[in-house]
């Protein structure tokens, strides 16, 4: 930040200083085609994504079509029986039920032969992705992203609901005819930033910038909205009554009952909840993804304990080993993308799990920093049937018989671009605390600096030497996490470290500690208290 003025722009960021559509390369011209295909009463449908960020661009969309009278539906491929993006099947069933406009969200960018087939079909087609581009771009209609043609967005980390909130806007100016919009069109779109506050959080795009302007009134408007699915699953996430959501609330209650049903059932219910539904229906709706929810930690917990397991007797925990391919046939393909992702946190190596079936593998990869994952399966590309993706995370398909061969190919490729450094934990703290400076008042100034995520990350802090103060509980449904008290002089602090259940022992056998944590504020019975949120420890005795 270069002045007082930019310290002002991000403790307080403005509505006004949004880009305008103008600024997201093609989300005009796709704006002037919907426009078009509505005053001649064309069929309009959303070809959506299965994940948070998909569900929420589906929606946004859904309902700006709406209100410019459109004849709009949505189609959500399924995960398992699918898979991502663009394919043939879905546009023959589209096609075959009449002459339509298809436009994507979240998805399309790497679709040249699904692009190819829409042609043929006498579809039309519009591209809206934010993922990597390849070098040969599809050959649709019009194709909106941040960065894939000549002109480049000043903000090239948008997520697929923010490029549709973009498109909705300018979809509402050309409707309009003015650069100013409708009374309803302007509620609606600030309705929209809870939807794609949605996306990004989800989608872990940097939220700085624009980001961080659609996150901070998405979050206050998540509270105020009057979607009834919105409402439904704000209330079965246990969030009801709470005026000022964060992007915890988000990435841990919302966007995992949102994740789950696409993973363990049919994303169309999500969007079916933030669109069609009445409230009696968003609420059975909204338990059922609770549900699919509870379901998909337990299938989580049994992959994570194999998977760990196999690390161990592959040797791929080696410092030799810079990479992680597991497969089974035993694995749920719609979790195996979770699980990838703490095995990341644990091991520090990039890693692809692959759940097998019928002789063909559904892969999902999670990355670490230097290791751009979109690139390297480019590099592996020979033993891969397809894989799309970016640097963080991507998925693949494969033969079963080619898991050995891209193994190998992975491995080799990760040898080749990270350094022991690379795979090594890292903890960056920012300060050294003393218990008796975390008051809530403290943290309401650090909550400021919300909401957090890439490229804002929330504080940790450490405490110097303290005394832990009573034996740990383990506490939580799966009795997964620990809570313990610790003091330092005259100041008394709560501590909570989640999955850390296993550890209790050796709390029980130690009397002083130092710990890595995030502060945040417990609320109960109106009493407001600074706590520890744990992230690691190193015992003094």
């Amino acid at each position: 930040m270069q002045s007082a003025g930019d310290v002002a722009g991000f403790v307080k960021p403005l509505f006004n200083d949004l880009l305008a559509p103008e600024q997201l390369p093609n989300a005009v011209a796709a704006a002037a085609m919907l426009k078009q295909a509505i005053d001649r009463g064309r069929r309009i449908v959303i070809y959506g994504d299965y994940d948070v960020d998909g569900v929420t661009a589906t929606t946004i969309l859904w309902h700006a079509l709406r209100i410019a009278g459109a004849a709009v539906s949505f189609y959500v491929p399924g995960r398992l029986d699918e898979g991502y993006g663009l394919n043939s099947d879905a546009l023959d069933k589209i096609a075959a039920e009449g002459d339509a406009l298809v436009i994507t969200v979240d998805c399309g960018i790497t679709a040249i032969d699904e692009a190819a087939h829409a042609r043929k079909l006498g579809l039309s087609l519009i591209i809206t992705d934010h993922h990597q581009p390849r070098a040969a771009l599809p050959a649709a209609d019009c194709i909106v992203h941040p960065t894939a043609g000549p002109q480049q967005s000043p903000n090239p980390d948008l997520c697929g609901a923010g490029v549709a909130l973009k498109v909705a806007w300018a979809l509402a100016r050309e409707i309009g005819g003015a650069t100013r919009v409708s009374p309803a069109f302007r509620e609606f779109l600030l309705d929209a930033t809870a939807f794609a506050a949605m996306g990004l959080v989800a989608d872990v795009v940097p939220l700085v910038g624009e980001n961080r302007i659609i996150a901070s009134y998405g979050l206050k408007r998540l509270a105020q909205s009057e979607n009834a699915g919105l409402k439904a699953l704000i209330e079965v996430s246990g969030l009801s009554g709470k005026a000022n959501m964060n992007d915890y609330d988000i990435g841990f209650l919302l966007a995992p009952r949102l994740n789950a049903v696409g993973r363990m059932g049919h994303a169309r219910l999500a969007v079916e909840l933030f669109t069609r539904a009445t409230p009696e229906q968003a609420r059975e709706i909204a338990q059922t993804l609770d549900g699919h929810n509870r379901q998909r930690q337990s299938v989580e917990r049994g992959i994570a304990a194999a998977a760990e397991k196999m690390v161990a007797e592959r040797g791929f925990d080696r410092e030799s080993c810079r990479g992680i391919v597991l497969a089974s046939a035993d694995w749920h393909a719609g979790v195996i993308g979770i699980v990838a992702s703490r095995l990341v946190e644990r091991f520090c190596r990039p890693t692809i799990l692959i759940a097998l079936e019928n002789g063909h593998g559904q892969g999902s990869g999670r990355s670490v920093r230097n290791f751009p994952l979109h690139d390297v399966l480019q590099c592996c590309g020979e033993h891969l049937l397809s894989h799309g993706g970016h640097a963080m995370a991507a998925g693949v398909k494969l033969r079963s018989d080619q898991v050995e061969p891209f193994t190998r190919a992975f491995q080799d490729q990760a040898a080749q671009r990270l350094t022991t450094a690379d795979i090594r934990s890292r903890l960056h703290l920012d300060d050294e605390v003393a218990l008796g400076e975390l008051m809530p008042d403290v943290l309401d100034s650090i909550e400021m600096m919300a909401p957090f995520g890439v490229g804002n990350p929330r504080p940790r802090l450490a405490t110097r030497e303290v005394e832990l103060v009573d034996p740990p509980r383990v506490v939580g449904k799966n009795a997964n996490h620990l809570q313990f008290s610790v003091r330092e002089g005259r100041d008394f602090r709560k501590a909570i470290a989640f999955n850390a259940g296993d550890a209790a022992e050796d709390f029980r056998q130690h009397k002083r500690v130092r710990l890595a944590f995030e502060p945040l504020i417990n609320e109960w019975n109106g009493q407001r208290r600074a706590e520890l949120k744990v992230i690691d420890w190193k015992f003094a005795d």
